[in-house]
């Protein structure tokens, strides 16, 4: 298939993506957010098959608003990441990918996700605009950076250190500020956040009850709300210059 996008309802992506836009200088900006556009798959809640169909020559799929979450196992043991607006993905690069050790790699849709599909054509008309790829290849390292925290995150002894330090990760990212606290605006149910800890889901329960009660982590309807400071080994996981946590009073997003 040359190009997806025949069929699909279409977006424009500068227009939809505020911060990928920002990297066009102003002068330029208005004719790239009219020229820049790309297909739009809507995909449900529920499990999902990473979108089978290789794009020749794209990019890969940018998500512009949603959640999913990505898990990997190997044997007995798991891994998992969370993603959302703004990541980049490429889903049938690691399906094809050779590898010593037998894995099986799953997606789940936690929220209604919408993706922009930037095939080989809408690649083409991103190539006016060198900084896109700039911002996009800055994503992309973004994302690693953020799974060698995770990772560092799940080796921690005990689960509550484990979901204490998650909590405030997410928020960098997500959270925004109340008087009440930071709200993460993540509606993570226990399972997930099993996974996203490397840990059972009964132990999960357990210490969020006990989070609860010591007034660090609660469930509100929007989310989770997190009290008091980050856990100091958090901070000292965070490379120089990136915020520890949310300060401001809109969401805090690390792009």
């Amino acid at each position: 298939m040359s190009n997806v996008t025949t069929g699909l309802q279409t977006c424009r992506v500068l227009l939809e993506d505020v911060s990928l836009g920002e990297a066009v200088p102003k002068a330029q900006r208005a004719r790239a957010i009219e020229e820049c556009v790309a297909g739009v798959v809507q995909i449900p809640r529920g499990s999902w098959n990473g979108f089978r169909t290789e794009l020749p020559g794209g990019v890969g799929l940018l998500v512009l608003n949603g959640l999913l979450i990505r898990q990997v196992g190997i044997g007995l043991g798991y891994g998992a990441e969370l993603l959302g607006e703004g990541d980049l993905l490429r889903p049938w690069q690691e399906q094809d990918a050779q590898s010593a050790l037998p894995h099986t790699t799953g997606w789940r849709v936690l929220e209604p996700t919408r993706l922009a599909v930037l095939d080989r054509p809408a690649a083409q008309r991103f190539a006016y605009y060198p900084e896109l790829t700039g911002r996009l290849v800055a994503r992309a390292l973004e994302r690693s950076r953020n799974l060698a925290v995770n990772m560092a995150i799940v080796q921690q002894s005990r689960v509550w250190t484990r979901l204490h330090m998650l909590m405030w990760h997410l928020a960098n990212r997500w959270g925004y500020v109340r008087p009440e606290g930071v709200i993460l605006p993540l509606r993570l149910t226990h399972s997930v956040l099993s996974d996203l800890v490397a840990a059972r889901r009964p132990s999960v329960s357990v210490t969020l009850s006990e989070m609860a009660k010591a007034d660090l982590v609660r469930r509100i309807p929007e989310g989770w709300l997190l009290t008091g400071a980050p856990p100091g080994e958090l901070l000292e996981l965070q490379p120089p210059g990136q915020p520890g946590a949310a300060h401001e009073a809109t969401p805090v997003r690390s792009r």
